[in-house]
């Protein structure tokens, strides 16, 4: 089933002459794990922020083209509708958390449109026990650190039960092991819970293991879109300003030393198994 369509998009914002998406085109089906990739400026959270409404609603500009998200067109439709159908987790968590209590925030949006008192306990406990935040429940936003944050960012998109959820830089302001922590979770509703998601990103190499595909955006445009193994073994990446994966490098210094066609892993576990083999 197609969640997201769009088609022949083209966004410029109010005061500028330039495009700041230009004639993109793209599907996104239900269970798809979709990565945006780009370098900074090139357009991936303008495409997100076509996604929920926010443009061509709430951000001035120039929109031509169409975008429908779960079949309702992002034109005739105002952000608080389409929320219900496409969550978007912002890359600062505090832009979204802004309640006295965690439970309060996660209820904030389920209050606006009015759902029956029950229904809104209900899904605060679904979406706290689902995150795994029990014990921060009656903590305030502000106590936390940007890990456990952005964890109550998703549990508050995620207790109104989108379809799509977006998220732009998720990880941004993580260390290391929290941004594993982060990918792995968003990763495991995907998986279990059969969430479609559609994620901005600059460490890829976090997302290989879990994502179906690999969307590349490159001034505005789509350049590459496809299996995220195909897309790394066909095209040099930092050509449309995108790092290559460090496993996929020492791979590719691998495969041109042994002269052995070997597979791109897309996790470490892979290429352990790839080594293995080739030593038997």
């Amino acid at each position: 089933m197609k969640l997201i369509d769009v088609e022949d998009l083209w966004f410029k914002y109010a005061g500028s002459d330039q495009w700041v998406l230009r004639n993109i085109c793209l599907e996104v089906e239900e269970g798809e794990f979709v990565l945006i990739a780009g370098k900074s400026g090139c357009g991936k959270s303008t495409l997100l922020k076509c996604f929920n409404g926010l443009i061509p609603h709430f951000y001035e500009g120039e929109f031509k083209g169409k975008v429908e998200v779960c079949g309702l067109d992002t034109r005739e439709y105002p952000p608080y509708i389409l929320s219900q159908y496409a969550g978007m987790v912002f890359q600062n968590p505090d832009n979204q958390l802004f309640a006295l209590s965690v439970e309060a925030d996660i209820a904030f949006a389920l209050e606006n449109i009015a759902l029956p008192r029950e229904e809104i306990r209900e899904r605060v406990d679904w979406a706290i026990k689902v995150l795994g935040i029990e014990d921060l429940r009656e903590r305030s936003p502000v106590e936390l650190s940007s890990g456990q944050k952005q964890k109550v960012a998703i549990a508050s998109i995620l207790a109104m039960k989108p379809k799509v959820m977006l998220l732009d830089e998720p990880t941004s302001s993580l260390d290391p092991v929290s941004a594993k922590q982060l990918v792995e979770l968003i990763a495991e509703l995907n998986r279990r819970h059969g969430l479609t998601i559609v994620i901005t990103e600059h460490r890829i190499d976090m997302l290989l293991p879990y994502i179906s595909r690999i969307v590349v955006i490159e001034d505005g445009e789509i350049a590459l879109d496809g299996d995220p193994r195909q897309v790394l073994e066909k095209y040099d990446l930092r050509v449309h300003g995108v790092a290559i994966p460090k496993l996929v490098r020492v791979s590719n210094t691998l495969r041109k030393i042994i002269k052995n066609p070997l597979p791109t892993p897309l996790s470490v576990d892979e290429f352990v198994n790839i080594l293995r083999s080739l030593k038997g």
